[in-house]
């Protein structure tokens, strides 16, 4: 990869909203940059609002939400610009371990709709394992794969069943 496109998209561990824009603004955003007329802008702005439970906070400011709602915010545009991937840099870890359990049941509710590939970075093994198919293991040297699990137990996963925790333990 030599240059940024709208095939992939990333989603960092911080939002990077614009503060001065309201939501439906920062999901039109990237949009406007794509050409795409104003319009259409807003209606893909409101459907991905919608998919992200957000549908009552279009017109709110950036300050006024919670973190769990601006990463949905954030989630909202990226998908507007129909990427091939996700590229999620530990999207959910700033947050409380409610609001982050939430949005991963979200997020796997978002992917059953969308079929969109997630390249998705935590630390948290529990995370990894609840959320892929396949779990990457990195060496402590940058960029070197120690070892791949895959994870061939259907969804919806819960952390007590036995298959699962053998796996989380494996990693």
């Amino acid at each position: 990869v030599k240059s940024t496109s709208q095939d992939r998209i990333v989603i960092f561990q911080e939002n990077a909203l614009f503060p001065w824009l309201n939501v439906v603004q920062n999901i039109e955003f990237g949009l406007r940059q794509a050409g795409v007329r104003k319009e259409r802008r807003r209606d893909l702005a409101m459907n991905y609002l919608n998919m992200v439970g957000l549908s009552d906070f279009g017109d709110a400011n950036v300050h006024e939400l919670s973190g769990g709602m601006k990463q949905r915010v954030s989630i909202a545009r990226a998908l507007s610009l129909d990427p091939k991937i996700l590229l999620m840099d530990e999207p959910f870890a700033a947050l409380d371990i409610h609001t982050r359990q939430s949005l991963c049941s979200e997020l796997l509710r978002i992917h059953d709709e969308t079929n969109k590939t997630i390249l998705f970075v935590t630390h948290n093994i529990d995370e990894a394992v609840l959320l892929g198919d396949r779990v990457i293991l990195l060496s402590h040297s940058v960029g070197k794969i120690k070892r791949e699990f895959t994870v061939n137990i259907p969804r919806p996963r819960d952390l007590d069943d036995v298959a699962i925790r053998d796996i989380v333990y494996e990693v």
